[in-house]
């Protein structure tokens, strides 16, 4: 299964928000608001829940300076990879989210809306914290 949030533009240098989002702990505060659970394991990795899901950790597999950072979540039963894409651009950056998963279609289907929702909302929040 593979979703793309839309792109949006950031007033802000792509290497910003590249250090913005390498750092686990700075997700907080772009999370969804239905975002249940928050916390920070370590230096690479972050637990989070969001309502009626279950918890999940995603790890940073990949930091490629300044135009790409890939979370994988450490569960194997819950295979999948969220890549911000960011580009550099006159005005700023654009940022996008790409989640890539490997479910069964009845699984796939289930989570298809949530998960949209989560991206879109988590892209959406991130460019609002750098424009405001």
């Amino acid at each position: 299964m593979e979703l793309n949030s839309p792109n949006h533009t950031i007033n802000k240098p792509a290497q910003e928000v590249y250090n913005f989002l390498s750092k686990v702990s700075n997700f907080e505060a772009i999370m969804p608001e239905n975002n249940k659970v928050f916390k920070v394991i370590d230096e690479n990795r972050f637990a989070f829940a969001l309502k009626g899901m279950p918890e999940i950790v995603l790890e940073i597999t990949e930091r490629i300076k300044p135009e790409r950072v890939t979370l994988g979540s450490t569960n194997p039963q819950f295979p999948f990879s969220l890549q911000a894409n960011i580009e550099e651009i006159e005005a700023g950056c654009t940022l996008q989210l790409n989640f890539n998963g490997e479910f069964n279609a009845m699984i796939s289907m289930m989570i298809k809306a949530p998960l949209t929702y989560f991206i879109e909302s988590l892209s959406e929040q991130a460019a609002n914290h750098f424009n405001n």
